[in-house]
């Protein structure tokens, strides 16, 4: 077993660690930056690798990565990766903001490798993490254990693991080979034969649902039956009018924390269809097609069921029982499949290991400031930030890759403020004016 000590960890390779270790990189004295270690679980860097397909777009602007919105003449923005891989002017050809999932994560994995200050570790678990505190009894550090036995100290934390996969009560008795959670597709899905006649059924009426129920045709080809169920009345796609649009704007994270409670509902409530529950116009519209197709040609291959719950499941020999109720008439039948895919999204709970550390440190709620910083009674100068689960109290564009740059630059800025240093160089790394109006 081995100890180290560095002054930040940050929890997580994702997205949300990568936009702070390039914040750090530019905005921290050089010294600091170098005490800056970002962990990751997995054997290597990737965005959303359970939905790595082939031919997925993402539904952000490019101009929303790690950096630009912070610093836009940053050596790490997209464009940078672009040209240093000579495919800018394909890019550009293209005509349009939205790059292929598999480029943007490829982007990610390149901004971890060209970092010359922060270090970034892969196949490095986090099993659980500890507060440390000083003789006054005052929060001083936090001590992170791996999973191969070895410690951490640091004394300024960032916890950027996203949310735990939702699997329904329902479903979650089922043995693990029928049922494949969408974060998990790609690698699992490949561990299946392609010429079974297979019967799928995907639950859910999202994106990552739709995107599911398209690729398995090409994942799995003898597929012999596709079936869709939703409690929705269908699919449906985002809200996405520019009036709409303004409140995934960094400068409405300040609104939103600012607001009534009351008020915070009704954005939520209002912005849903925004980013959960809906569908890209692609997507849908090629769905569409197949369906009409398939039902032109009576194959009966494909079917989507609509106001319908999922009330039960079961193992009946080598094959899955589904039972549905609509929603609509509360009529009861059965439905026999071979594999179930969930496109449930996620728990809306805090992180297990989130909640884990707050027990720890005696804590009744979980609560973050404006800088993402969770609440502590008594601190000696330690700092724990929490990345990606504040929509409650910073707005739904929390999750989103649209916060990464200005929300790695507030939470830098916190980082320096403790250690009494200004940013390295606020002309080129402006964190706290921005806007993108």
């Amino acid at each position: 077993m081995t100890h180290r000590e560095v002054e930040l960890l940050a929890v997580g390779g994702g997205p949300s660690n990568l936009a702070l270790a390039v914040a750090m990189e530019e905005m921290a004295p050089p010294e600091l930056a170098a005490d800056t270690l970002v962990i990751e679980q997995a054997d290597s860097i990737a965005w959303q690798r359970g939905m790595l397909l082939p031919e997925a777009q993402i539904q952000v602007s490019f101009l929303k990565d790690l950096v630009t919105l912070r610093n836009p003449q940053s050596r790490f923005s997209f464009i940078s990766y672009l040209h240093s891989i000579g495919r800018l002017s394909e890019f550009i050809n293209m005509g349009n903001f939205w790059p292929y999932r598999v480029e943007i994560s490829d982007y990610l994995r390149w901004v971890a490798g060209t970092l010359s200050r922060v270090k970034v570790e892969c196949s490095r678990s986090c099993q659980d993490i500890w507060p440390e505190y000083d003789a006054a009894g005052k929060v001083s550090g936090w001590l992170t254990s791996l999973a191969d036995g070895s410690t951490i100290r640091s004394r300024h934390l960032s916890i950027g693991i996203g949310r735990d996969a939702y699997v329904p009560d329902v479903i979650a008795g089922l043995p693990e080979r029928y049922v494949i959670h969408s974060t998990r597709y790609v690698e699992r899905i490949a561990q299946l034969r392609g010429d079974v006649p297979y019967r799928v059924v995907v639950i859910g009426s999202g994106q990552s649902s739709a995107e599911m129920f398209d690729a398995v045709q090409r994942d799995l080809p003898g597929t012999a039956q596709r079936t869709m169920i939703m409690r929705s009345i269908g699919m449906k796609t985002y809200e996405n009018s520019k009036f709409t649009n303004e409140l995934y704007f960094p400068a409405a994270v300040d609104d939103f924390f600012d607001a009534l409670p009351e008020g915070r509902q009704q954005h939520l409530d209002e912005m849903h269809t925004s980013n959960y529950s809906a569908l890209a116009v692609s997507t849908l519209e090629s769905l569409y097609r197949q369906l009409y197709l398939d039902r032109m040609s009576g194959k009966g291959s494909m079917r989507i069921v609509t106001m319908t719950d999922v009330t039960d499941a079961r193992v009946d020999g080598e094959e899955v029982v589904l039972t549905l109720r609509s929603r609509r008439t509360g009529a009861v039948q059965e439905l026999a499949c071979d594999l179930v895919l969930l496109g449930t999204g996620f728990v809306r709970d805090m992180p297990g290991l989130v909640r884990r550390l707050a027990g720890a440190l005696g804590l009744e709620r979980i609560e973050v400031s404006r800088d993402y910083r969770l609440k502590i009674p008594d601190s000696a100068g330690a700092a724990c930030y929490l990345q990606g689960v504040n929509e409650a109290t910073h707005g739904i564009a929390d999750s989103l890759l649209s916060m990464l740059a200005v929300r790695a630059a507030d939470i830098a800025n916190d980082i320096l403020v403790d250690h009494e240093v200004p940013a390295a160089d606020d002309e080129l790394a402006p964190a706290t004016t921005v806007s993108t109006q």
